[in-house]
Formats: structure tokens, C-alpha cells, sequence
């Protein structure tokens, strides 16, 4: 699932002690990270008795108060970090409700306490492919900026001609209306004809990019799908519709080229390592058991 190429070392990550004082509070029970970054400022937290500052951070050990009142020892314990590779159909919508009712990434997701799936981007309504989740919205935030320098690859049906000219064009840059954009790198598929398939890389997440850059060479984009995120693959037996879980050592590969400090091992994991496995197993059995399937 994870490409171990090209991971830079451990040692070339800084170490941030402890964790950002919101980000307890948020896990504590005390409200979303924005509102206890607005609680902080007014000075109604302290850390050792002390007034707390904006970007403070936290460590076990340290008693934090809101209020007067002191947050569990617990509370400041960092808890694992999850990370979920979803592989998303059609139809649904990256956002945790809609108004008009249609379907969400998030309904399949498993259920949290105390913690929520943060998204690494977005995929659009008509998009499929792979789209992941985490626990630990710092590790969002590093995936997703530009200096991160992570590639998007997408397969991608075209209607319409494409040539070299236009290919070269891509590559090179064209102006939409929020700047220029390109693929990095354009290979042909299947197909013939005015109905084709190609893989094309991005290094952004900007909305709707892949269709746009098509769009601006007057083609059209009748299928796109997500296939690699940076080093991560979608794996042959996860099926449309359906969730796995990474494991620690492919969450700290991927923590390692995000450029965030990877996670210890958890010394409690090891029945939710138990269950991961047992859920992994159980989406392999049934890729098995299709109709049609070579052994």
C-alpha cells in the first residue's frame, strides 16, 4: 500500500514536544479546536497555574485547567493516530451533511469516541478513487499543503481528441481563473479513438483541477478516479465503497513523508491492531469469493 522509496530518514523531522494546548482541550470534551483557540485568548485556560498563550503546547504531566476547573490527567495523553484509506464512488460528497441528503464519505467511515476523521482533501461528487482519513488534523493539514510537494495521480476517460500538442500544453501550464496549473507527468491508458483513458499527476489539490485542465483544451472528462496519493496505492482487494485501516509502520512512513514526527508504538494497540486485522482479512475473503475471479 505504501511505496518505501523516496521516505525521508527519521532523523530529518524536527521533534515538537508535546501537543497543541486546543487540541487536548478539543479531545477533553470541551468544544471544537477554533472555539478553545477563542477560549485560550481570553484567558480562561492555565497550564501549571499559569495564564496559557495561543501555541502553547502540552505534555502529560502538566495540569491544565479551564475555568478553575482541572481536565482529567487522561485528557492530555495523546491518543494513536488512525489513518483510513477509503476507496470512494460516485455520488457521494466529501462534507459530514448535506442539505440535500445525498450520501457522504463519511456515513461508511467507522464510528469515534471522543475524536472525528479528518479528510487529507477532497474528491468531488462525480470523483471515485482513493481519498484518506485521519485522526490527527496536524498530519491532514502537512499532507495537503503545496510544500509538502505531494503528487495526485488520476486515471482519467477523456471524450474528444488529444494529441502531443496538447499533452505538451498540460505540462507546460495553462491559465484558469485561479492561476496556472499543469500535470506533472501524462501517460497514455487504454482506448482508442475519441473515447481514452490516460494517468495524469498533479501536485495540488485544487478544486476540480484535473477536470479544468482537461476542460481547457476543449475535451470533455467522462470518468476520473484517484489512484496514488503520494506513495499510497488503492490495494487490489479494497473495493469500491470500502475502508482499510494502515497499520504503524505504514502510518509512520507516511508521517515521515509528510514531514511530521512519527508516533510511537502504542503499548495498548493490540486489540485494536486484532480488529484491524480481522476487518483486512474479511475484505480479502471476500474479493475471494467473487464470481469470475482467477485462483
Amino acid at each position: 500500500m505504501v511505496d518505501e522509496h523516496n521516505i525521508p530518514d527519521e532523523s530529518e523531522i524536527p521533534e515538537v514536544k508535546g501537543e497543541k494546548l486546543q487540541k487536548v482541550l478539543a479531545r477533553a470534551g470541551a468544544g471544537s479546536r477554533r472555539e478553545m483557540e477563542k477560549v485560550i485568548a481570553s484567558g480562561r485556560v492555565t497550564v501549571n497555574g499559569k495564564p496559557a498563550q495561543l501555541g502553547d503546547r502540552v505534555q502529560a504531566g502538566d495540569t491544565i485547567a479551564l475555568d478553575g476547573k482541572r481536565l482529567k490527567p487522561g485528557s492530555v495523553e495523546a491518543k494513536p493516530i488512525r489513518v483510513l484509506l477509503y476507496n470512494k464512488p460516485e455520488g457521494e460528497i466529501c462534507s459530514r451533511s448535506d442539505p440535500e441528503g445525498r450520501p457522504t464519505v463519511y456515513d461508511r467511515l467507522p464510528k469515534l469516541q471522543g475524536e472525528r476523521w479528518v479528510s487529507v482533501g477532497r474528491l468531488d461528487f462525480n470523483t471515485s478513487g482513493l481519498l484518506l482519513f485521519t485522526t490527527d488534523g496536524e498530519l491532514a493539514n502537512k499532507l495537503m499543503h503545496p510544500s509538502s510537494n505531494i503528487d495526485r495521480e488520476y486515471l482519467v476517460r477523456i471524450q474528444g481528441d488529444v494529441d502531443d500538442d496538447m499533452k505538451d500544453r498540460l505540462r507546460k501550464g495553462v491559465l484558469l481563473e485561479d492561476g496556472e496549473a499543469r500535470f506533472t507527468d501524462i501517460v497514455d491508458g487504454q482506448g482508442e479513438g475519441r473515447n481514452r483513458w490516460f494517468y495524469c499527476v498533479v501536485m495540488e489539490g485544487r478544486n476540480r483541477e484535473v477536470r479544468r485542465l482537461w476542460e481547457s483544451q476543449g475535451v470533455k472528462v467522462s470518468r476520473l478516479k484517484r489512484v496514488r496519493y503520494g506513495s499510497i496505492f488503492i490495494p487490489s482487494h479494497v473495493r469500491v465503497g470500502q475502508w482499510i485501516e494502515m497499520n504503524h509502520k505504514e502510518i509512520t512512513d507516511l508521517c515521515l513523508t509528510a514531514g511530521v514526527k512519527p508516533p510511537k508504538p502504542a503499548p495498548t494497540s493490540r486489540k485494536h491492531e486484532e480488529k484491524r486485522e480481522r476487518h483486512q482479512k474479511k475484505l480479502r475473503a471476500g474479493k475471494a469469493k467473487r464470481p469470475g475471479r482467477k485462483r
